[in-house]
């Protein structure tokens, strides 16, 4: 069976996360989102939503190899764990309350300081 036009978006879409995500931490969101907005045509609050759902698998999927190759250390990642623990399941709670401008604009906002952290710190 030959891949349809969408599903090759979706493969790209997927792979570039996947990379993003194995080599940054959780950088596949950054992609997901609005890659589903424009490329993919999601509702934006759909895009969020769906962009947590699949970064999970990646995460745990890096998560495996760094641990194999005993790249973490737990002390430090347990505290860091559990915060986003408990960040994540308040975020789901709340996430149809919040609008849809202030994601847009807050999601916005934590890309531009990123990248001038990343351009300030080379």
């Amino acid at each position: 069976m030959e891949p349809t036009p969408e599903n090759k978006k979706f493969l790209v879409t997927g792979a570039l996360a996947g990379l993003l995500n194995g080599f940054f931490g959780a950088g596949g969101g950054i992609v997901l989102v609005p890659l589903f907005i424009r490329w993919i045509r999601l509702p934006e609050r759909e895009s969020f939503a769906t962009s947590v759902f699949v970064v999970l698998p990646m995460c745990i999927a890096s998560a495996v190899i760094y641990f194999i190759r005993g790249s973490i250390d737990f002390s430090v990642a347990l505290p860091y764990l559990l915060g986003g623990f408990l960040g994540g399941i308040l975020a789901g709670r709340i996430f149809k309350r919040v609008p849809v401008s202030f994601l847009r604009r807050f999601f916005g906002a934590i890309l531009v300081y990123g990248g001038v952290r990343a351009v300030l710190l080379l």
